[in-house]
């Protein structure tokens, strides 16, 4: 029982940190691709950029809040056998990581944080039978946080914008182009930033869970050494981003001038930050893309690729279903050859 419980641990903590490094790997563009996209810095640049930006919002932000991470270790209980549990976490992570790795094969700008909501619930009505094991008051959360996201995301792209091109509108486009391309690179660093302030905490929070479940003390609600942890696998992951998803958000849905891509940084980040402090673990690839979307329409809605950006939503609601029987699936199996 020692022995298979220890496997379970080390194969579900090697699982959570995959998840991590691939949400820092398709991630990257939420935080780069606008900055790219108006040719404000080039794309390699901008991927150690970010990946630093992630791992400074991460360990900075997580010291001071883990309500993501709260929220997290809380949404799904997987019953009181503990070596079934960790089995079931990890049979969710592993859903987690075939969803995503077939999402960045086709260019689609999925969420691993939506992903992994489902990866757990499919998980725990897997172990339980039934929805008995969903914690109703945190999945609020995630389904107020998603409508948050898009309708404030939307919103703040479309107001900055429109003050931002008031208030330069009669300046030479030299300075201006001068200015927001430094502006823009900023914006960047700030949208990586809260990137990697949301996304930790999802996985600390797992890492939290597996230390529960396997009767781990800890000294406190949020180990500084497994927040840095995470924070350095996000950021790797960031830094070797797929060039065939920053082209879907950046470059395929709608063409952005500098102006527009700080106007899209900024509304991204501030939604973000908003989201984390609430404590409620939100996609920054769907905040960063309604953003870009308001922020298209403020100069025309003729200017956004509806069909790109309708593919996307399409992707967003697959997600839930597709991932969580992704993830009763694999629990079944899981539990079934261990």
């Amino acid at each position: 029982m020692a022995s298979s419980l220890s496997f379970s641990v080390i194969l579900t903590v090697i699982i959570t940190l995959s998840v991590a490094y691939v949400n820092g790997w398709t991630d990257a563009p939420n935080a780069i691709a606008s900055s790219v996209s108006s040719r404000s810095i080039n794309i390699r640049s901008a991927v150690i950029l970010a990946a630093v930006s992630d791992f400074s919002g991460s360990v900075i932000i997580g010291i001071f809040n883990n309500r993501v991470t709260q929220t997290v270790m809380n949404i799904a209980d997987f019953g009181n056998d503990n070596r079934v549990a960790l089995l079931s976490l990890c049979a969710a992570m592993s859903s987690v990581v075939l969803w995503a790795v077939l999402a960045w094969k086709f260019g689609i700008p999925t969420s691993e944080s939506h992903a992994l909501i489902a990866g757990l619930s499919g998980a725990s009505i897997a172990v339980n039978g039934g929805f008995r094991g969903i914690n109703i008051n945190d999945w609020f959360k995630v389904v107020f946080g998603l409508l948050v996201s898009s309708i404030l995301g939307f919103a703040a792209g479309y107001i900055i914008s429109k003050i931002t091109v008031k208030i330069f509108s009669n300046r030479s486009k030299q300075k201006t182009d001068t200015l927001f391309k430094h502006s823009q690179i900023f914006a960047s660093m700030l949208m990586a930033f809260m990137h990697g302030a949301q996304d930790s905490q999802k996985f600390t929070g797992i890492l939290m869970l597996v230390a529960t479940l396997s009767g781990i003390q800890l000294k406190s609600k949020t180990p500084l050494w497994m927040l840095i942890m995470c924070s350095l696998i996000i950021a790797l992951g960031t830094a070797t981003g797929g060039e065939k998803i920053i082209k879907s958000v950046g470059m395929d849905m709608i063409k952005l001038r500098k102006d527009q891509g700080f106007s899209a940084d900024v509304a991204g980040a501030l939604c973000l930050l908003v989201s984390t402090l609430l404590g409620m673990p939100v996609s920054t690839t769907h905040t960063k893309t309604s953003a870009v979307m308001g922020v298209g329409v403020s100069k025309s809605a003729k200017s956004v690729n509806w069909r790109v950006a309708g593919e996307m939503v399409i992707a967003w609601i697959l997600t839930f279903p597709g991932c969580g029987l992704l993830g009763w699936l694999v629990t079944k199996l899981f539990l079934i050859i261990f």
